[in-house]
């Protein structure tokens, strides 16, 4: 007889194929880019697993996908010693010191074939990670190159790393080494969140991407935009490499992320024509690169080649010159986010850079245009920071006529003409009426985004006439129009009109957390929002939750807490949720929705498997639109299980305890009958 106090074989067997599942969906979405399945098909087995390791603790490993969330706040890091030091790469900006690099080469090598690799230089953070038998051990920092921090709670946050290398046969030990980076648009994202907040901007992806890394609490490193990728190995038994072209295909087929694109050639002119070739690509990544890292690709002669003090001889680094241009600031504008923060903004003598022709750059907030004493009519520098967004770098004061005119922040929302005030724990000064155009505009366009509530045909334009016109004042008000009130707006005409009218009824029936989300309660992001709906059946009982209740869940610290708490008690927003209600928008968790003139009314469905025909989501969504309720797990009082292709556990749980067993074919006929 089974000891019930340890897991059955069944349920080891499904904890194993789980990981194996996740681990592979984590492959396709954050390193590959090609995923297979869907969010909710992706968040249900990944919630299976943590029920099941919650279930059975002495399950839980350290390659499992659920550390990826971070664990408990460190006091401080501890130091990892290297045996192979992580040496930095000597830079140059001349392709003339890349012939002479080339001259060095061949001098020393003499007679000796070789031939080069150019590989784009991300511009990161230098990390290096050690995985024994397969299994990621360590993970730390650059350092002094001898001594460095470990940070392995953090970097098991970022889900391309793989915990577990993806092959049969790993060495006893690897220690592979790259670079941590922030995404462009994650780095876009988060500036534009922090400035929202009231917090000051990261300068540039490398600086947030630091900042990132050297955090104590790695549940927050998880919030943040990271990947990573890797092309260089230190510490190794059990596996060589005679190129490093080799080595990038081996670590790819690892599992790890590796340069999108690389060169070889023997000729030292032809990289040279490469470099130009990586110049022309380079704004297509998605991670932020400042040149090339050209290495001469037979590992065995490294040996020969030899290093100085710091760098190696048998590679260098070619950086491109910073994409910077001259122009004039005309004016400075301001700018109302949807939590009523002013942003400043140079209007610039328009100017090409990096391709494209910038007339705006942020000045983030009035303290950082005191620092760099930035002036009205000032001839400054620009730079893309992080490729995406123009920055002022610095005003050319010696080209100043005495005309130029200091800027103040305005007391006076220049939108509404309500007072500004500048809370004294943060940098940003913020409009303090929630009814200002401009931050209704903003509201209703997180609203209506396609990561929140999804408002098919609501575009900015449209949001900027309706509520310049007063059709709307607020996201509830979406649902009070008609056709015949936006039929006659610019761009508009009967079939558009009908399609919005149509956008806005099909978001009536988004998940909860999409609405929370939606809502804009500040420091809420779409992680805290799916939690929040994991714990709360609706919004009311989240609405009376308390700021200590909160701070017991997850990823629910206590500005985020305090946060929510305050935003259900502002009477406008209650009575907001409550016209919500009135439009029969969904408030609740949809698992728990029911419909009690359905033909499944008072059942519970559990999906397991794969679906040929559909989703689980699709399948979940026909079972809720008759009245039943789908489980994710089975119990006695489970009514139909529906077994798709390689059901597990779930499945023999089902068969052990009687439960109703559906194919795919009969839950169809089912749903149609």
């Amino acid at each position: 007889m089974t000891n019930p106090k340890f897991p059955s074989e069944e349920t080891v067997k499904r904890v194993d194929a789980l990981r194996v599942k996740i681990n592979r969906h984590n492959h396709l979405y954050y390193v590959l880019a090609k995923p297979d399945i869907g969010d909710r098909e992706y968040d249900a087995l990944y919630r299976e697993l943590e029920e099941l390791e919650e279930k059975h603790p002495e399950l839980k490993s350290a390659d499992s996908p659920t550390t990826r969330v971070g664990g408990a706040p460190l006091t401080e890091f501890q130091n990892i010693t290297y045996a192979v030091p992580m040496m930095s790469l000597s830079n140059t900006y001349s392709k003339d010191e890349l012939r002479q690099f080339d001259k060095r080469i061949t001098g020393i090598l003499e007679e000796s074939p070789f031939t080069y690799i150019l590989e784009p230089k991300i511009d990161g953070v230098a990390i290096s990670l050690r995985y024994e038998h397969g299994l990621l051990t360590t993970a730390s920092t650059r350092g002094d190159g001898k001594t460095g921090d470990d940070i392995t709670n953090n970097i098991r946050t970022i889900r391309s790393i793989p915990l577990r290398l993806t092959t049969d046969s790993p060495p006893a030990l690897l220690e592979v080494r790259g670079e941590a980076y922030m995404t462009k648009k994650g780095f876009a994202q988060l500036n534009l969140t922090r400035q929202e907040n009231g917090q000051d901007a990261f300068a540039n992806p490398r600086n947030a991407t630091a900042g990132s890394l050297k955090l104590l609490d790695s549940k927050l490193v998880a919030e943040r935009p990271l990947d990573a990728i890797l092309y260089a190995v230190a510490e190794h038994n059990g596996i060589s490499f005679a190129t490093q072209e080799e080595l990038l295909k081996t670590l790819s087929s690892m599992g790890f992320k590796t340069a999108p694109k690389y060169w070889k050639n023997g000729d030292i002119s032809q990289i040279i024509e490469s470099l130009d070739e990586l110049d022309s690509l380079r704004h297509d990544f998605d991670f932020e690169t400042d040149g090339g890292v050209i290495k001469v690709d037979e590992r065995a002669l490294y040996g020969t080649l030899g290093s100085t003090a710091k760098s190696p001889r048998w590679a260098v680094a070619y950086k491109y010159e910073p994409e910077q241009a001259e122009t004039k600031i005309n004016s400075i504008s301001i700018q109302v986010g949807r939590t009523g923060v002013l942003t400043p903004v140079a209007e610039l003598e328009p100017v090409l850079l990096a391709g494209s022709t910038v007339s705006r750059a942020t000045l983030h907030n009035a303290d950082e245009i005191d620092r760099k004493d930035i002036r009205t009519g000032d001839s400054v520098i620009i730079e893309k920071a992080g490729e995406i967004i123009p920055a002022v770098i610095k005003v050319i004061t010696s080209a100043r006529s005495g005309n130029e005119q200091p800027f103040v922040m305005p007391d006076k929302c220049p939108i509404c003409g309500s007072t500004t005030l500048k809370p004294e724990d943060e940098v940003a000064t913020r409009c303090i009426n929630l009814q200002c155009p401009a931050q209704i505009k903003s509201w209703i366009k997180h609203f209506a985004a396609r990561g929140a509530m999804d408002v098919d045909g609501l575009g900015d334009s449209l949001i900027e006439q309706l509520v310049d016109r007063k059709l709307i004042k607020n996201p509830s008000d979406l649902y009070s129009l008609k056709v015949v009130d936006v039929e006659n707006l610019e761009r508009m005409a009967e079939k558009s009109a009908n399609n919005l009218i149509d956008g806005i009824d099909a978001s009536r029936k988004r998940d909860l957390w999409r609405l929370l989300l939606g809502l804009g309660i500040r420091h809420v992001g779409s992680k805290s929002a799916q939690t929040l709906e994991e714990h709360f059946a609706d919004i009311d009982k989240l609405a009376s939750s308390t700021v200590e209740g909160l701070e017991e869940l997850p990823d629910i610290g206590p500005i985020v807490a305090e946060s929510i708490t305050e935003f259900f008690k502002n009477e406008n927003n209650q009575n907001i949720i409550t016209k919500l209600k009135k439009a029969e928008v969904n408030v609740s968790r949809l698992g728990d929705m029911t419909n009690i003139d359905g033909a499944f009314s008072g059942q519970t469905f559990v999906l397991t498997g794969s679906l040929s025909t559909m989703t689980r989501d699709e399948a979940a969504e026909k079972i809720r639109a008759q009245g039943g309720k789908t489980s994710s797990s089975v119990s006695k009082k489970t009514s139909y299980l529906v077994a798709g292709e390689s059901a597990g556990s779930k499945l023999a749980k089902a068969e052990k305890l009687g439960v109703n067993i559906l194919t795919e074919e009969e839950f169809l006929n089912l749903t149609n009958s």
